[in-house]
Formats: structure tokens, sequence, C-alpha cells
């Protein structure tokens, strides 16, 4: 029996406005338009040939509208496609984004482990930028974030 051998993209879409990149701000792209994206950008730069490798693998597995973090799973053979398409992306639904791809792995438990650990460390960005005191972490809205999706990402399965 042959298993079918993937890798897993942990990727952030850090969103740019025209004066400074916009940390908190609401979100106008979700999974859908991020399979579009990733797929347009595979047929605008591979060209056919390159979406009929990628294509029939290439799934959107996690995507975090708060903080734009993305899971996306391909075969193992073709992931360096799919990792030179994300990197190419400039825009998702019209809003311009610089990907950054924070983690790649052959197992989903260790995708799934950084994507918690830089959950976190966005969720402390934005903390940062919120200039929110340290005494009032426990109460603020990014506690529940940071549980439901910490349970959303330990859910998934491959």
């Amino acid at each position: 029996m042959v298993r079918f051998k993937n890798r897993w993209l942990l990727v952030e879409f850090i969103t740019v406005s025209d004066d400074r990149p916009a940390v908190s701000a609401p979100s106008s792209f979700d999974a859908k338009h991020v399979h579009a994206a990733l797929r347009q950008s595979v047929l605008s730069n591979f060209g056919d040939t390159g979406w009929g490798a990628v294509g029939g693998s290439m799934t959107v597995k996690y995507f975090s509208p708060t903080t734009h973090l993305c899971i996306i799973r391909v075969a193992r053979d073709q992931h360096h496609l799919a990792w030179g398409a994300v990197t190419l992306l400039t825009s998702i639904n019209a809003m311009r984004v610089i990907p950054h791809v924070v983690h790649v792995s052959g197992t989903i438990k260790h995708v799934q482990l950084a994507a918690i650990k830089h959950n976190r460390h966005v969720v402390a960005r934005f903390r940062a930028i919120a200039k929110t005191p340290e005494q009032y972490h426990a109460q603020d809205s990014y506690v529940a974030y940071l549980a439901q999706s910490t349970r959303e990402i330990e859910a998934l399965q491959e």
C-alpha cells in the first residue's frame, strides 16, 4: 500500500495599505479567496502545466480571518511549485498582501504546533500595537480567540 505524501505550508498573509501594514483591519477575504488567488498565481506564473501538477492536491485546510494565518496542503512532489506561487502572490480579493511562509512540514502535527505558536506571536504583536497594559491581557478578546483557534487547529485531520 502506497500512502499519499504531503507537505504542509503555514503562511501568514500580511495585509498592506497605502501608508502602513494594517495589522488589525477586518479581513476582506476568506479560505475560498485564498484558494482562488493561489490558483490564479499558479496559472499566471507556471501555466496550465503547473496547475495540472499542483491543482489536484492543493487545498486550504485552515484560514484565520483575524490573524490571516493559513495552512495549505499540497503533494510532496509539487510543494516547491505551490511555495513559489504563494510567494509570488501580491493580492487576494483586491487586497494587497505580503505572503510570509512561516513553516513547511511533512506532517500535520508539526504544522499545527507551529501555527499555535505563531498565533501567540501575532496576538502579542496585536497587543503591543494596541498598547494594552499587561494586567488586562487576561480580560481582552484575544484570550477567547487563542482558545478557539487552538481548538480549530488541533481538530484538523489529514
